[in-house]
């Protein structure tokens, strides 16, 4: 099993603990990328002082992003403390990985949570990042305690994830993510390698051809999507929807007045967060 090498604490800029909850930093050591990937881990206020475990989110990234990128332009951590606070959603670890290409703007060689031929993230991601966060933390490491989410490129990973390997995740949530008609991607023209990885993984697609079996586990799953009514994805956040509604697989969705921003996802993920007790709650 791939071990995680490093854990750095890091909770503000100066480093000093604050009320609320934990974030570190971490490195694991992957054999079947063959390299070393980070990931950024969210531990709820009480976890250092409790033996409790908790439910586990999955909080993928966009296009040009990394495991830091929630942290320093997502405003993660207050969103978080606050629900928390609220005591409207359940508390959660939310391990953010590393899913950004080479070169400048992480926007190069091997950006996306999908495999492609010389690198086969999914295997990494779900056979080496999720057993070595439950063996390292005090996750509930089981389906019905275990969520993926993500905005815009990291929403339609969430998705297809959860299409593709349904004994994970018991519930998803997408923002402004790439649903349906994936050739939209402003980032497809010009990165075939990219492009073709949207293409081989649209969730319209998926739903559209799914057997018998493969709707019956995608309907042990919790659903939700929203996405804004000026974003540049909404017709393939649409069809995902209606391919859904048509083959009788119930979702949640919403479209609120926005755009494919950082804000519409900050104002978003509230919401997500109260959807996913609801799940970790037994629905």
């Amino acid at each position: 099993m791939a071990e995680i090498k490093t854990r750095t604490i890091k909770n503000n800029a100066l480093g000093h603990l604050l009320p609320g909850g934990t974030i570190e930093n971490c490195t694991i050591q992957s054999d079947i990328l063959g390299t070393e990937k980070k990931f950024t881990i969210y531990l709820p206020e009480g976890y250092e002082q409790t033996s409790q475990a908790y439910p586990v989110v999955y909080l993928m990234h966009p296009a040009g992003g990394t495991n830091t990128t929630w942290m320093d332009m997502g405003q993660i951590r207050q969103i978080l403390d606050d629900a928390n606070h609220s005591r409207m959603v359940l508390p959660m670890i939310v391990v953010m990985p590393d899913g950004s290409g080479e070169g400048q703007y992480n926007l190069g060689k091997h950006m996306g949570f999908f495999s492609v031929d010389d690198w086969d993230y999914e295997a990494y991601f779900h056979r080496e990042l999720i057993p070595a966060v439950d063996k390292t933390y005090r996750t509930i490491a089981d389906k019905a305690h275990r969520a993926i989410v993500g905005p815009s490129m990291g929403g339609e990973a969430a998705v297809a994830y959860a299409q593709k390997y349904p004994e994970f995740y018991c519930a998803v949530g997408s923002m402004s993510g790439i649903l349906g008609k994936p050739e939209q991607s402003r980032m497809a023209a010009s990165d075939k390698d990219y492009a073709q990885s949207l293409i081989a993984n649209d969730p319209s697609k998926f739903v559209q051809n799914a057997t018998d079996a493969q709707l019956d586990a995608l309907r042990t799953i919790s659903w939700y999507a929203d996405c804004g009514d000026s974003d540049f994805f909404y017709e393939g956040n649409i069809e995902f929807f209606l391919a859904m509604r048509s083959r009788a697989v119930p979702m949640d969705y919403r479209m609120r007045s926005g755009t494919h921003s950082w804000y519409y996802w900050i104002t978003g993920l509230p919401a997500i967060l109260q959807f996913l007790t609801t799940a970790f709650a037994g629905r």
